[in-house]
């Protein structure tokens, strides 16, 4: 059985359909909250270095969404500092399995990794009709 550490925003659809399309396959998914995620700058980083920057940031979150935040105009070190402050803003989930790390649910690559086949669909795309607004929390104000 494979262990797979899940970083996800609480209570999201998407997420929680990802997570079940790993326990229907056999893995043992452990849930975190990003929004409280207790990762240092260097850790977070170990998620997103294989992604170019604009694609660490959640294209679903309102402030993408509304043109608020361009994900384009932001260096590495720029961009890592906002979602490390602001993780509503990072592209979900991230999870680590077997030491690999990532961002973003890539139904083909965790499928090589499991070596299995996954039953899900939209595997990133925002399925809640109010565009995912934080919850209130303690990390919300971070």
């Amino acid at each position: 059985m494979k262990l797979i550490i899940f970083y996800e925003k609480p209570g999201c659809i998407t997420n929680n359909k990802q997570k079940s399309s790993l326990r229907n396959a056999g893995c043992m998914v452990i849930g975190r909250s990003l929004l409280d995620h207790q990762m240092s700058h260097e850790e977070l980083y170990t998620y997103l270095e294989k992604r170019p920057v604009k694609e660490w940031f959640n294209p679903n979150a309102p402030a993408v969404k509304n043109g608020e935040i361009d994900p384009n105009s932001y260096t590495e070190e720029e961009a890592l500092d906002l979602l490390f402050h602001h993780p509503i803003l990072i592209r979900r989930p991230l999870i680590s399995v077997d030491g690999r790390r990532m961002c973003g649910f890539d139904k083909s690559v965790i499928e090589g990794i499991l070596e299995l086949s996954l039953e899900i669909n939209r595997v990133e795309e925002c399925t809640s009709d109010t565009a995912c607004p934080p919850p209130v929390s303690s990390a919300s104000s971070k």
